[in-house]
């Protein structure tokens, strides 16, 4: 039985396939077309699921959509009334979008894909807790979704056991702690939806001191935090319920002043700012997860949704709250929907037992020896046969003496964070080396922290990890102090207040991986990598071998492994790479 997963429209788009209760295929759609946060009907992401398995459209037994749309619609047009005629001229600018598209799903499928089997609307909460709950290892645990908004839940919690989800308590919108978040992030000159770990990462060159930081005092009066966990904001200093912008006029004078433009300087007064939002950002979830607990009487939480991915915060909360296990799933925000979406079709509404747990994020497309080497051929690029046996060995020496490696390997990571298969990687002991990768290859911010890989048996020798080690450090979902007497040995994914986001990985799930990061532990004496995204800034993180090629060829990396093969960007600067080559090579 095969259940297909979408989620689209709004951001995020993607598409997942799970065949008899196992996900064995996911993306998301702006990995196919180049488009961050790509929020269109994910066709491409459908396709790939499909021929990832061999079947067309004809043998899928059913659909699962990541909410209900018309359901969603009743809340935009309440808001819209409600808040008429300040909320005239946004109402009229969405109204397209929701005529030719967000109200028209079922034909859509059905037309795009042509599909004529049965179709199930999932309430967009649900598809979170389901998306967290039922891939999870826990039989039973405490469920916390928090977002911008779904429907209309911002929040919700509740309990998973076997195949039911019970979602008890719910809190709707307007009232969001993620549009709280957002709105904090454009008032900084930030993107909204897409750079709000941008914030998080700034939070520690702040005041992260209740006291002595004015901002948190400030923050505190938009948000009114209750005795069992809910919070209520003062809606009198937003107005994203009824315009397309996020910072208010009463908002920028609580803070002192206009939205920061963007790309201009970050002062203190920014950085004090993200530190308050970050600190009560924590004693929300903190204060809801006690509370949660206490109904709940379960030792087991699982999180989702998109403040879920504030690794900062969530290293925190096992030693913050009496929970004493945690999991996250690698895409924690509105795409991992798909996966949310089939999953509760399966199990809740058809009524299979759980049988899968997803322990491994490497559910996305890749290529072969063959079809790698066809494509370089085919392009006229220069490249180097590496023996399979020395392929770690190799990369690690080149690693250690400072080169700037591209890592394409196997298949594609589910998620928004790489997590080895299609990652830069680098040496964290080279003091320079953070800010030779944020201003000659990353194209970022200088304040932006780089993440440490670390093999799983040696995690606890070199951070303060929770013990046992969560699931989720797999996905690099938690944010732990580094031990002092490590931290200037590995500066360059040192954060300023000593953390890092790391990940962990074991040989069984990524031995190639594993094995360079062994083999650099030989050579430097900690075996550690720095690992960021393959990408740069603005764009998807690369899926296919061209996207991999064109941007070590648009960055200084010095060089990609591309399966065992080794490409040099010095040995194919004479080539005048066309970017309209054809990417499916």
């Amino acid at each position: 039985m095969y259940i297909l997963g979408i989620s689209c429209y709004y951001h995020d788009s993607a598409a997942a396939l799970l065949k008899d209760g196992k996900i064995v295929a996911a993306a998301e759609e702006e990995r196919f077309t180049r488009k961050k946060h790509d929020n269109s009907f994910p066709i491409n992401a459908v396709a790939f699921c499909l021929e990832n398995q061999k079947i067309t459209i004809k043998d899928i037994t059913c659909i699962g959509f990541y909410e209900k749309p018309l359901l969603k619609f009743e809340r935009v047009l309440f808001q819209h009334l409600q808040m008429f005629p300040f909320s005239y001229k946004t109402f009229l600018s969405s109204l397209p979008s929701w005529i030719n598209e967000k109200l028209r799903v079922p034909k859509i499928i059905r037309k795009k894909l042509n599909y004529t089997g049965d179709i199930f609307f999932i309430h967009h909460h649900m598809a979170h807790a389901a998306s967290s709950f039922l891939v999870s290892p826990f039989e039973k645990a405490a469920i916390l979704t928090v977002d911008g908004v779904g429907e209309w839940t911002t929040t919700a919690y509740g309990i998973g056991e076997g195949n039911n989800i019970h979602l008890l308590k719910e809190i709707r919108f307007p009232t969001s702690l993620g549009l709280l978040y957002s709105a904090i992030t454009g008032y900084l000159g930030f993107s909204i939806n897409n750079s709000e770990y941008k914030v998080m990462g700034l939070s520690a060159h702040g005041l992260m001191n209740k006291d002595k930081n004015e901002y948190y005092h400030k923050i505190k009066k938009l948000i009114d935090i209750k005795e069992d966990g809910s919070y209520q904001l003062d809606m009198d200093y937003f107005v994203y319920h009824y315009k397309d912008r996020m910072p208010s006029r009463k908002l920028c004078c609580l803070l002192g002043g206009p939205v920061r433009h963007p790309e201009s300087e970050i002062n203190q007064r920014h950085k004090d700012i993200a530190a308050a939002l970050q600190m009560i950002t924590e004693e929300v979830m903190q204060s809801m997860l006690r509370h949660i607990y206490k109904v709940t009487n379960c030792e087991n939480l699982v999180l989702g949704g998109g403040v879920a991915l504030n690794s900062v915060g969530n290293g925190k909360i096992l030693k913050a709250t009496p929970f004493k296990n945690i999991w996250i799933p690698p895409n924690a925000t509105d795409g991992g929907n798909s996966i949310g979406a089939a999953a509760y079709v399966y199990n809740a509404i058809l009524g299979h037992p759980r049988q899968f747990i997803l322990d491994s994020p490497f559910l996305g497309p890749s290529y072969t020896s063959e079809e790698i080497k066809s494509f370089m051929v085919k392009n006229k690029i220069a490249f180097i046969e590496l023996k399979e046996t020395g392929i770690a060995r190799k990369i690690a020496e080149l690693i250690s003496k400072n080169f700037v490696v591209g890592w394409f390997q196997g298949r594609m990571e589910w998620g928004p964070r790489a997590l080895g298969a299609r990652s830069i990687l680098s040496n964290p002991c080279n003091p320079e080396m953070q800010q030779i990768l944020n201003l000659k290859v990353k194209h970022r911010e200088k304040f932006r922290p780089f993440a440490p890989v670390v093999c799983a048996d040696d995690a606890l020798t070199y951070f303060e990890c929770d013990t046992p080690i969560p699931k989720s450090t797999d996905f690099m979902l938690m944010v732990y102090p580094i031990k002092e007497q490590w931290r200037k040995k590995i500066p360059a994914v040192t954060h300023i207040d000593g953390s890092g986001r790391l990940q962990t990985i074991k040989r069984e799930d990524n031995n190639l991986y594993y094995d360079v990061i062994k083999e650099f532990g030989k050579l430097s004496g900690i075996p550690i990598l720095i690992n960021t995204s393959f990408n740069i800034r603005g764009e998807p993180i690369v899926c296919s071998p061209f996207d991999a090629y064109k941007c070590m060829m648009g960055t200084r990396i010095d060089c990609l492994v591309i399966d065992k093969y080794l490409v040099w960007r010095k040995d194919n600067l004479d080539d005048v790479w066309d970017s309209e080559t054809d990417a499916s090579d």
